[in-house]
């Protein structure tokens, strides 16, 4: 605001001097408003891509931070969630195909041996009713068989479970944990991205403030960029025109070195009054009020205008 009393004491001179100029042109001056960038890790400038008074697009490089320590931790992050990831897999599925083919084979050794002890069963049967045999081989007889029947049947269960997957329990607690290691390499990428940062849009780079080989702390400005959209304008007026004033009504703005004419609107129109600096204090202006009115000029010309550079305001 270092330029408010000043521009104040223009325009109200401009007023008492309607005999030369019209009451509908009023002094004005151009302000910008700056975009900082920032990074939000602190580190080293290790490089610096542009530097004051360039005129840069979208997306252009700004600056990089010192990014070993960011860089590892990504690594970590990202080998972490390639083993979960391998082992949340392998709980969905069963026992590897070498395993399940032993299974099988042991399998159909024991259904042979049950169906052969069943039949020596029956034949042992038959002769031990008719008192061929006795009751202890006859009874060896029928444990064998009935040996052999539970052995086939713990094979098929195991044969079974082989090919089922882990507990479900076990699955969902593998895929909370690959969430957060998802989260975890998020983080960690972020870091990194951080560490060098674009130009969000394209502008002026209105001044950079650390030299390459400094340190910059978390939040330091590194780069102080002036898109040509941020380029506005502000004069004041008396109360008496204020009234005839409102939001999106078309100006003109005349650059005083050249008497260019720049077509702009009003953006914002103050709702307090201000009153005159004392050096301009007499008695025909002592009680007047002014506001301040912001504007901002087509885009398409904005980039003509400085800041600080005054112009001269009219309404149409």
């Amino acid at each position: 605001m270092k330029y408010l009393p000043f521009f104040i004491s223009l325009t109200l001179l401009s007023l008492s001097g309607c005999n030369e100029k019209s009451s509908q042109t009023y002094q004005g001056y151009a302000e910008g408003e700056y975009v900082n960038i920032s990074s939000t890790q602190s580190g080293k400038l290790e490089k610096l891509f542009v530097k004051r008074g360039d005129t840069i697009s979208k997306n252009t490089n700004l600056f990089l931070l010192d990014h070993a320590n960011e860089s590892l931790a990504f690594e970590q992050a990202s080998s972490e969630l390639a083993i979960a990831q391998a082992t949340l897999d392998d709980y969905q599925k069963g026992s590897r195909p070498e395993e399940i083919h032993v299974l099988e084979a042991q399998l159909t050794q024991a259904k042979a041996a049950s169906e052969n002890a069943s039949l020596q069963l029956a034949q042992n049967t038959r002769l031990y009713n008719s008192n061929a045999i006795s009751k202890v081989e006859f009874d060896t007889t029928t444990a064998l068989s009935l040996s052999t029947a539970a052995k086939v049947k713990e094979l098929q269960n195991t044969l079974t479970v082989a090919k089922l997957s882990k507990r479900n329990d076990q699955i969902i607690a593998q895929k909370n944990r690959l969430k957060q290691l998802q989260a975890a390499l998020d983080l960690a990428q972020w870091r990194v991205t951080e560490k060098a940062l674009k130009s969000p849009k394209g502008a002026l780079v209105f001044d950079t403030l650390y030299r390459e080989g400094e340190f910059v702390p978390v939040g330091g400005i590194i780069v102080r960029l002036l898109p040509p959209e941020n380029i506005k304008i502000r004069f004041f007026v008396p109360q008496a025109i204020i009234e005839k004033l409102a939001i999106h009504q078309p100006i003109t703005i005349t650059s005083r070195a050249d008497h260019k004419k720049i077509p702009a609107r009003i953006t914002y129109i103050s709702p307090e009054a201000e009153y005159t600096p004392p050096i301009i204090y007499s008695n025909e202006t002592k009680d007047k009020l002014i506001y301040m009115i912001e504007a901002y000029p087509d885009r398409q010309y904005a980039a003509l205008l400085h800041p600080g550079q005054p112009v001269e305001v009219s309404f149409e």
